[in-house]
């Protein structure tokens, strides 16, 4: 998909950002993220300082698709793929995570990991090449912003850089989160 529609967004430069341990607020395809390198255990710090959220809360990390997904989850369920056919866009905590950040890998070993639909954050994560953190652009525990404009002004102070994309959009809900258990069901936790 290109982005020629959106002016002069350039994803190479982004890219750039994520690899030298910047931070972005961008469009996803359900709310504004706080993002970066979902590997880079220095940049998962930022956005917990600029959240002020306690790292007994892991983020979530957004990745391409299901080969990417693979590389940084114990094991994929064999039903893995009509699970992710639905139409809400689905996080998942797999049991056992890695290669990934302290932060984004729960104390339990746990993750969260979710593919994006088409939009500029799966473009980015494609081009990237890792998975990039996606958490609400809020301060812990604040509610999530339903537009860029109700995003909190320090937010905006902290964060490296902004995606000038989609700033009149209203946020859709965030992504229904379920839990794969051991023995390979899922339970619905949002």
């Amino acid at each position: 998909m290109s982005y020629s529609m959106h002016g002069s967004i350039n994803i190479e430069s982004y890219c750039g950002l994520l690899k030298s341990g910047k931070t972005l607020l961008y469009p996803t395809d359900t709310i504004w993220g706080l993002g970066c390198d979902a590997t880079n255990d220095q940049a998962v710090e930022k956005i917990y300082s600029i959240k002020q959220r306690a790292y007994t809360k892991p983020l979530i990390a957004l990745v391409a698709d299901t080969a990417m997904l693979a590389k940084y989850v114990d094991k994929l369920p064999a039903h893995i793929d009509e699970i992710l056919k639905s139409d809400l866009a689905t996080t998942i905590i797999y049991p056992k995570g890695k290669g990934l950040a302290k932060g984004v890998i729960s104390t339990n070993g746990s993750v969260a990991l979710r593919i994006p639909r088409a939009c500029f954050a799966l473009e980015l994560i494609k081009a990237f090449g890792k998975p990039i953190v996606s958490t609400s652009a809020n301060i812990s525990d604040w509610p999530i912003p339903k537009s860029y404009s109700d995003i909190h002004p320090s937010i905006l102070e902290q964060v490296d850089e902004v995606v000038p994309l989609g700033k009149e959009k209203v946020a859709q809900l965030p992504s229904r989160i379920l839990q794969l258990l051991p023995d390979g069901t899922f339970i619905t936790l949002r």
